[in-house]
């Protein structure tokens, strides 16, 4: 390993000290490295073609005008990227969906930013996970 010295603003320090708390880790380096880990896995640093597995969760406006029917439509023409959707409705006018999607990076990242692009649509976000890299850690 090498010796790296960084500097950080004390309310960056003091974010990294509680997640070294909060997740156990044995000191700043450790949780430094599994934060840059994390961020260098990242999709766009994939190549685009790569099998991943993804969550895409979003909270909507439920009468937002047509929403409902434009995820619909979406979903229906990706149908071969979607394993899962489980609907929640929150109150009398909001919805979340959480859906499992499996295929390629591009495809599913194509999808989710389609989804979370829609008028209506709040609080968007997406876990994409590479397929290739995780094969490639346990071979």
């Amino acid at each position: 390993m090498q010796r790296v010295t960084i500097t950080l603003d004390d309310a960056l320090l003091t974010a990294i000290d509680q997640r070294v708390g909060t997740h156990g880790y044995q000191g700043r380096s450790e949780a430094i490295r599994d934060l840059l880990r994390a961020g260098l896995l990242e999709p766009q640093n994939c190549n685009p073609q790569d099998p991943c597995v993804a969550t895409l969760s979003y909270v909507y406006d439920h009468g937002t005008r047509e929403l409902s029917k434009r995820l619909n439509t979406a979903f229906h023409e990706h149908h071969d990227l979607t394993l899962s959707t489980l609907h929640v409705h929150l109150d009398q006018g909001k919805c979340m969906e959480v859906s499992v999607l499996k295929g390629s990076i591009a495809e599913v990242s194509e999808l989710t930013r389609h989804i979370m692009a829609e008028r209506g649509v709040r609080h968007g976000n997406a876990q994409i996970i590479p397929l290739g890299e995780i094969e490639g850690d346990q071979a």
